[in-house]
């Protein structure tokens, strides 16, 4: 069953850390099975607070998922991400 990874940018701190991040995290994409659905497009906020960018991406399980997530390349990427920006990041089964 596919899984979701929701990443919700709240509040950009720094630019540069954040760029840094997105050449890394890139990178790290690897060898992993990973489909972009949304990436920084327009959103709005019907319920809740707004979100400065939301990426969508799609994993073929649960596993997978974490696998990209807790791999050395991309925790290496988090550390700027970090320093970069507040975000929440939410994995969800699909159906």
């Amino acid at each position: 069953m596919p899984a979701y990874a929701i990443m919700i940018r709240d509040k950009m701190i720094d630019a540069d850390e954040f760029a840094t991040y997105g050449k890394m995290a890139g990178a790290a994409r690897g060898d992993h099975q990973i489909k972009p659905l949304a990436f920084y497009g327009a959103n709005e906020a019907v319920e809740g607070l707004p979100a400065e960018g939301v990426v969508l991406l799609e994993f073929p399980d649960m596993a997978a998922a974490k696998a990209w997530y807790y791999s050395d390349a991309y925790q290496a990427a988090l550390v700027h991400r970090k320093l970069g920006a507040e975000y929440r990041v939410i994995f969800v089964e699909g159906l």
